[in-house]
C-alpha cells in the first residue's frame, strides 16, 4: 500500500475475492477501538481498521475542528481523499469484491464515512454511521455521485450530549433525499453503541454475504 495511513488488516479465513469492511474511530481513539464491533464478519470479509492522521491524546483523531460539528475544511478534504485513495488502492491490491465494500465510522469516523458515501457514490455498497453527523459543507457544496445502489445504516443514542440526535435525523433525510436506501434508529443511549445497535449493525452487513450471521 502506497497510502501514508497506518492501519490494521484482518484477512478474512476464506479465499478468493472476498467483501471489506473499513473502520474508522472517533476522537481521541485509535485502529482496535472498532474491531469488536465486526468480529462476526472477519470469517467472511477483509477488515481494515485506520488510525486517524493527527494525534489527540489520548489516541488520533482524523480532522481538526473549531467546534464540535464544524470540521476545518482544509484538513478534512484532504482526511476524505486520502481515505478514498486508501479504499480505491486496498481494492486493487487485496483482490476485493468491489461490489461489496462496506465503511463504518464512529463519531469523526462516523463523519467521514458519510463523506464517501457522497463522494464515492455507488462504489460504497454499505455506509454505517454510529452516533455522526455529516458537515454542512459536504451537504451544501461536494459534488455527490449516485447513490441509488448503496445503503446507509445511521444511528444515534436518544440521550447523545456530544453529537445531538437531531445531527443523525438530518444524515438520514439528506441521503433519502439522493435516493441511497436508508435506514435510520435511535436506541437508548448515549453517545455510544448498545447490544442492539451492535446486532443491527452486524445485520445490516450481514444481508449482503453468502453465509447468514447467527448471533
Amino acid at each position: 500500500m502506497q497510502s501514508p495511513y497506518n492501519f490494521t488488516h484482518i484477512a478474512p479465513l476464506e479465499k478468493g475475492k472476498q467483501p471489506a469492511i473499513f473502520l474508522l474511530h472517533g476522537l481521541g481513539s485509535n485502529e482496535h477501538d472498532l474491531l469488536q464491533l465486526v468480529g462476526d464478519l472477519k470469517s467472511q470479509c477483509h477488515i481494515f481498521s485506520l488510525r486517524g492522521p493527527i494525534e489527540h491524546s489520548p489516541g488520533f483523531a482524523f480532522y481538526t475542528f473549531e467546534e464540535e460539528g464544524k470540521p476545518n475544511r482544509e484538513v478534512f478534504d484532504k482526511v476524505v481523499q486520502f481515505t478514498r485513495l486508501f479504499i480505491v488502492e486496498a481494492i486493487k491490491e487485496y483482490n476485493l469484491d468491489e461490489q461489496k465494500i462496506y465503511v463504518v465510522g464512529f463519531n469523526q469516523g462516523a463523519a467521514i464515512a458519510q463523506t464517501l458515501a457522497v463522494v464515492m457514490g455507488q462504489l460504497i455498497r454499505g455506509t454505517i454511521a454510529l452516533s455522526g453527523f455529516i458537515p454542512e459543507f459536504v451537504a451544501v457544496e461536494y459534488n455527490k455521485l449516485p447513490m441509488n445502489n448503496s445503503k446507509i445504516f445511521i444511528s444515534h443514542g436518544e440521550y447523545d450530549y456530544v453529537y445531538p440526535i437531531v445531527w443523525g435525523e438530518g444524515s438520514a433525510a439528506f441521503f433519502t433525499d439522493f435516493g441511497a436506501d436508508v435506514t435510520f434508529k435511535s436506541y437508548p443511549d448515549g453517545h455510544g453503541v448498545t447490544p442492539e445497535n451492535l446486532k443491527d449493525l452486524v445485520d445490516f452487513i450481514a444481508q449482503d454475504l453468502t453465509t447468514t450471521i447467527t448471533n
